[in-house]
């Protein structure tokens, strides 16, 4: 893999000392909980309060902002972990934003009040890449000196880091990454019941796969150890990724791309949303696919976690000459 591209340091940029940290989710809570680690000293917040209080009270330099907007007026730094865009604009500049009390650097509108915005979305090599601080970030800043300004921070929760350019190109990079990620989650879902349906053996196939041509990021992980094993349980929600579809497909249309692929995919996982529980994994998918094949997957016995090491092993192999 080569190594990712970054703007040259600026080194009249101060380095942060006080990080704020909003949204303590899945990811968010382990990525965050590397900062405080690092010397950082945070300010966290999340609406389950139960969350915050449990940080401050685990991980040290760690103070709880108990709602109050102006807790956040030392940071050098917020960064803020969200489902959506519009969530992180009320965040910062709603009513009870928190915009006004930073001290440095949503684009124009943060602009306006001294403040710099840099997008980094998360993607993994390996699920719970996070809890290692080992994860990769997708980072995009029209500014090198908030990228620089960022950095520091940004290496305490990832081991990869990908400069894509100016502001928004991280967002566009990680639409990009899901949708291949959920294409080939349909193949291999169209894959797998029709193998058995031939009388081919689910777990035998996925070995088979993980070491040719048709690897992929669910064969070697979430469909490996949560998907044929019946436990649907990788971490990540279905209604999620169809709304990554969405976004993609919409994506697609913006750069007059004419492609049938994203909404098909949208369409196929979406039908399969509306029949699962509410907060399904995407890795029960495969219910939906079982139901229009007229057949049940084979069930393999638990699988163990893949080992970072085995991921390791697989980029030697990528990272060789030639």
């Amino acid at each position: 893999m080569p190594p990712p591209s970054t703007p040259q340091p600026n080194n009249d940029t101060p380095p942060p000392k006080t990080v704020g940290y909003i949204g303590l989710g899945n990811a968010g809570y382990s990525m965050a909980s590397n900062l405080p680690k690092s010397g950082y000293n945070l300010i966290v917040h999340d609406t389950d309060s139960t969350k915050t209080s449990r940080a401050a009270s685990e991980w040290p330099n760690t103070t709880a902002s108990h709602g109050d907007p102006s807790a956040f007026a030392p940071c050098d730094l917020l960064i803020t972990m969200l489902p959506q865009g519009k969530i992180v604009r009320e965040v910062l500049l709603g009513p009870h934003g928190i915009a006004h009390s930073l001290k440095r650097a949503l684009g124009d509108d943060l602009a306006e009040l001294g403040l710099q915005l840099v997008d980094a979305p998360i993607t993994q090599t390996y699920m719970h890449a996070t809890d290692a601080g080992e994860s990769t970030l997708l980072v995009g800043a029209s500014s090198p000196a908030a990228f620089e300004t960022a950095r520091p921070v940004l290496k305490c929760m990832a081991r990869y880091i990908f400069s894509m350019g100016k502001l928004g190109n991280g967002h566009a990079m990680k639409t990009l990454n899901n949708y291949i990620m959920a294409s080939s989650i349909c193949a291999l879902s169209d894959s797998l019941v029709v193998a058995q349906k031939y009388g081919l053996d689910p777990q035998t196939m996925i070995d088979a796969l993980n070491v040719g041509t048709g690897v992929c990021f669910p064969t070697l992980d979430t469909f490996r150890r949560d998907g044929i094993t019946g436990r649907y349980d990788s971490g990540f929600g279905l209604g999620l990724l169809v709304k990554d579809l969405g976004i993609a497909r919409e994506f697609m249309e913006y750069n007059k791309f004419e492609t049938e692929l994203p909404a098909l995919a949208e369409r196929y996982l979406g039908d399969v949303l509306k029949e699962v529980e509410r907060g399904a994994d995407h890795t029960k998918c495969l219910v939906g696919w079982e139901k229009r094949a007229g057949v049940t997957l084979k069930k393999t016995g638990k699988v163990e976690d893949i080992a970072k090491e085995d991921f390791e092993h697989r980029l030697k192999g990528l990272n060789r000459p030639g």
